[in-house]
């Protein structure tokens, strides 16, 4: 019981002296983050680091973001219950969770095969149902469920694959880590019309770069 309380002071403190101050303040973010069980996705080697402002690794190169930028990304899309979400490199399972109590259906694709499992394993436990984990390339994306309402990259890349792009549906947002260390930009497409996308950088920040199949150059 000490345990679980230990971690509901952990997530307050989280909230309240990591994001409010950081401008993560949009009320349906903060309600999803007080809801949210964020310790029930960490490797258990590192669950006293679940709150810390830190990247988590998962093992095989991969790592959990910190919670700030979780939330920033979750505010910058503002997912709407109605939307069907794409997400690009599954990781422990934990951001493709926070879509997903936002929008319909989330898809998360991610290349590891055995991350791919833990992830299902951990959303599976947390009884998070409307997540469909896929293993494979996630920056081809995914078009036999395309178009997508929301499109979340979620580590660095060096560009966003026009792939991508091209199955975000109209009026629909990505959101993806651009660049390569120390100049990482937290960057939103947001696409109002057919040949028509509003591009804007959110934030300059540092995040591990996604694993990747290939070395295959992008446009964009």
């Amino acid at each position: 019981m000490t345990h679980a309380m230990n971690f509901e002071v952990a997530r307050h403190h989280m909230i309240e002296q990591q994001l409010r101050p950081w401008d993560v303040l949009d009320p349906a973010v903060v309600d999803v983050l007080y809801a949210d069980h964020r310790e029930d996705f960490v490797p258990a080697p590192y669950r006293a680091l679940a709150f810390a402002d830190t990247d988590i690794p998962l093992g095989s190169g991969a790592s959990m973001l910190p919670p700030k930028l979780e939330a920033h990304a979750l505010q910058a899309l503002a997912v709407k219950p109605h939307e069907r979400v794409l997400e690009v490199g599954t990781g422990s399972g934990h951001m493709a969770a926070l879509l997903a109590a936002c929008a319909k259906e989330v898809w998360s694709v991610e290349i590891d095969p055995a991350l791919a499992e833990q992830a299902r394993a951990n959303l599976s436990r947390r009884g998070v149902a409307n997540v469909h984990v896929e293993v494979g390339d996630g920056l081809i994306g995914l078009a036999a469920r395309a178009p997508f309402d929301v499109i979340m990259v979620s580590g660095a890349v060096r560009e966003i694959p026009v792939a991508l792009i091209e199955q975000l549906a109209n009026g629909g947002r990505l959101l993806a880590f651009v660049g390569e260390a120390p100049v990482i930009a937290m960057r939103r497409l947001t696409r109002n019309g057919p040949e028509a996308l509003l591009v804007e950088d959110i934030m300059e920040t540092e995040v591990p770069a996604l694993q990747q199949a290939s070395a295959i150059q992008f446009s964009f």
